[in-house]
């Protein structure tokens, strides 16, 4: 796949703030939503939280192992995985680049304690808040996404970026990378 997205999309802007070469996580293809295979449909083509959607396809709870974090030009950074409580499997990688001031201290602790999906935080901590979908990738996995995933590089799996708004304010901007499934979602 030799098509990447404009410099200036969102993707880019996420991915330059952990890779300079970001082909070494992976190669990017944009899509439509009908373009995807049905089951990548239902995981990615909603304006639902990914936390949520990605622990009822796979029937339990997920935990956040934070890869890198930082803060950045007042943004708050940080690079993940989200693994199944039950078998430790990797089932997304995430980038997230939040602003805090529009969120609670609270919120922005229990965040930075780098132990709660940040799905689940908002939704405990009952933010008002609203997810837009922004686009849909192709994803080609490179070296790095491919160890996490325990898949061979090159393999196909599928993306999203997404902003979620809090309190009436976008916060939250994200990429958000499934790792690749085979059962359909029930």
């Amino acid at each position: 796949m030799s098509v990447s997205p404009p410099s200036d999309s969102l993707l880019q802007q996420l991915l330059s703030l952990f890779y300079a070469d970001s082909h070494l996580l992976a190669r990017f293809q944009r899509l439509e939503t009908d373009q995807l295979p049905d089951v990548y449909r239902q995981l990615l083509a909603h304006d639902h939280h990914m936390t949520v959607t990605v622990e009822q396809f796979h029937g339990g709870p997920v935990d956040v192992e934070v890869l890198e974090d930082a803060d950045c030009d007042g943004r708050y950074l940080r690079k993940i995985l989200l693994r199944r409580q039950e078998d430790q499997r990797v089932v997304q990688f995430g980038i997230v680049r939040l602003d805090f001031t529009v969120l609670d201290n609270e919120v922005e602790t229990q965040i930075r304690s780098r132990k709660v999906p940040l799905g689940r935080v908002l939704i405990e901590h009952d933010v008002l808040r609203t997810v837009k979908l922004g686009e849909l990738y192709e994803v080609i996995c490179g070296a790095e996404l491919a160890k996490w995933f325990d898949i061979a590089p090159g393999t196909k799996t599928f993306g999203r970026t997404a902003v979620i708004h809090c309190n009436g304010a976008p916060a939250v901007e994200l990429i958000e990378i499934v790792a690749p499934v085979s059962a359909p979602v029930e």
